[in-house]
């Protein structure tokens, strides 16, 4: 058995024999570790960051794909160039820096700026919620680079993901063909939010939850109820 965790403070299931445990995440390595600690290549068997397009297996390198490699490089200026204007042209309460983050799979778009303060970060999505900032953009540019075959994703509380099709959570599948069962816990399975692809996969189980604190106590229940 596989379970497949979207944020999780600690691994609550590294006690129960029979289950691998693994991460999965859109941001890159580096966010990751911020968020779960240093360790985290060993506190879990798998750890796949940009979706798995960054995969490491017992804390090993297994596998990277970049973006570069699939999207040429007029294409990327011509997104990032439209992008940059779209969000100089927005009004909205605040604006930081680093609005656009170029990954090894992804770009992340942010139109109030990743530097952002908590606090900022935490008005600007109670601002988002009503005026749906990241939702109108992302129409706006999937209208505009349909040509391109992007997909966009909004994940998180200030951001959105975009990379080629195909290359959603989903993604970190074809290293996981050995398991018959995969759950996989997240809290964006609706349509446009990041775990949406990998909710509807045939090939995993899970329900949703809305906190790591959440993701840790429904893995808890459900798997040590199996144990006993």
């Amino acid at each position: 058995m596989f379970v497949l965790v979207w944020v999780i403070t600690y691994n609550p299931l590294n006690v129960i024999s029979g289950i691998i445990v693994g991460v999965v995440g859109g941001y890159d390595l580096v966010k990751i570790t911020e968020q779960l600690g240093k360790s985290v290549l060993t506190d879990y068997d798998y750890v796949f960051s940009e979706n798995g397009l960054v995969a490491h297996k017992d804390g090993k390198l297994i596998g990277t794909e970049s973006l570069k490699s699939f999207i040429a490089n007029d294409q990327l200026k011509e997104f990032i160039n439209f992008t940059l204007h779209y969000i100089a042209d927005l009004d909205i309460p605040i604006k930081r820096g680093t609005f656009m983050e170029f990954r090894s799979g992804m770009i992340n778009v942010s139109p109030i700026g990743r530097n952002c303060s908590q606090e900022e970060r935490d008005d600007f999505e109670k601002y988002d919620k009503i005026h749906n900032v990241r939702p109108k953009m992302v129409s706006v540019l999937r209208e505009k680079f349909a040509h391109h075959n992007l997909t966009f994703s909004i994940g998180g509380h200030i951001s959105f993901d975009v990379f080629p099709q195909g290359w959603d959570k989903t993604y970190c599948l074809r290293y996981l063909e050995e398991f018959q069962e995969i759950h996989f816990f997240g809290d964006k399975p609706y349509k446009g939010g990041n775990d949406h692809e990998i909710y509807e996969s045939e090939r995993t189980l899970g329900p949703t939850v809305t906190s790591p604190d959440d993701t840790a106590e429904q893995c808890t229940s459900l798997f040590l109820a199996k144990q006993d």
